[in-house]
């Protein structure tokens, strides 16, 4: 009876033994599988890999990572986006309120050096609706129907493809240093007396493709007036106008309504160009002093009359003082 109860003492330690040596076997049984079979997903569960230092690069090839790129300098792009506050701050505690908008906002335009400050028709500041360059001034084809004020230093006035209908008294007024107005192009039927000629400097003006059926007075400095394709007419061009013009160098009327050659012209005269106008005759006095048979026009070496329907083969002692025959039909 004591050899049974022996035995039995014994097997219950052997049990005891083997239970407790089960959880010992089973990493050793993980990882040899792991080496054996190499498939993780039907060895180790998921979270529990039992690697060790000699298979670890089995698993992770650091070779096989590509190596990021250097930027530099270059930073990446970053999206902006609105965040909402941190959780642990309420929104009483946020110091900083949204600024409501004021019911009367002021706008402060923007000031061009050398501006007079008066807006155009477009209530804008003259260069921001024309460019100014220096001492010129562009506004062409900006959709004008009047002059806009122009800063005082204005020596150059570029206003063409417009539609400008009516030159004021005041439009000029203090632009001491105008030398050249280039008006193109517009649809000017009248100029008023004093528009142009308190300009002490003005040299060019330039006035084709308008709608003029008379000449202004105009300042003594004119060198060239150009005044094609409008509507003149001989009864709109004063004596006075042309005869105080003492440096005038090019006077161009062709396609007008003139019916005679205007005069008295000045001395100074170069270029006269009136083709295509309605002259029938030429006066004895056009262009030479009848009185004084010699050369007093030395310079007028341009005049064309071609496209009127005078013949100019019937006024011989018109222009025997030119130093060369108009252009034009003489038969």
């Amino acid at each position: 009876m004591k050899l049974l109860a022996f035995l039995s003492l014994l097997a219950l330690v052997l049990q005891e033994a083997c239970t407790a040596s089960l959880p010992k076997q089973e990493p050793e049984r993980r990882e040899e599988g792991l080496r054996g079979e190499g498939d993780l997903s039907t060895v180790l569960p998921l979270g529990n890999y039992g690697l060790s230092l000699d298979s670890y690069d089995e698993v992770i090839d650091l070779s096989s990572y590509e190596q990021l790129p250097d930027y530099g300098d270059q930073l990446p792009e970053v999206q902006v986006t609105s965040l909402a506050p941190p959780t642990g701050i309420s929104s009483t505690q946020n110091t900083m309120s949204p600024r409501a908008p004021s019911s009367n906002p002021t706008v402060t335009r923007p000031t061009m050096p050398g501006l007079l400050g008066s807006p155009t028709s477009q209530a804008l500041p003259t260069c921001l609706v024309c460019v100014c360059l220096g001492s010129s001034v562009y506004c062409d084809d900006a959709n004008l129907h009047i002059i806009p004020p122009l800063p005082q230093t204005t020596t150059y006035l570029y206003a063409r493809f417009n539609h400008i209908s009516h030159i004021r008294a005041g439009d000029f007024r203090g632009l001491t240093k105008l030398k050249r107005i280039d008006l193109s192009s517009n649809c000017i039927s009248s100029i008023d007396a004093d528009a142009l000629s308190l300009l002490p400097e003005l040299q060019e003006l330039i006035l084709p493709e308008n709608q003029l059926a008379a000449l202004p007075k105009l300042p003594p400095g004119i060198e060239v007036l150009d005044a094609r394709l409008n509507r003149l007419q001989s009864s709109g061009i004063q004596p006075e106008v042309l005869r105080t013009l003492e440096k005038l160098q090019s006077l161009y009327l062709a396609n007008n309504l003139l019916d005679s050659v205007p005069g008295p012209l000045p001395l100074s005269l170069r270029s006269l160009h009136l083709q295509n106008n309605m002259i029938e005759r030429v006066q004895r006095d056009a262009f030479c002093d009848p009185e004084a048979h010699r050369h007093t026009r030395r310079w007028l070496e341009d005049v064309r009359l071609d496209g009127n329907p005078v013949n100019l083969g019937l006024f011989p002692s018109a222009y025997f003082c030119l130093p060369r025959l108009p252009t034009g039909r003489f038969s």
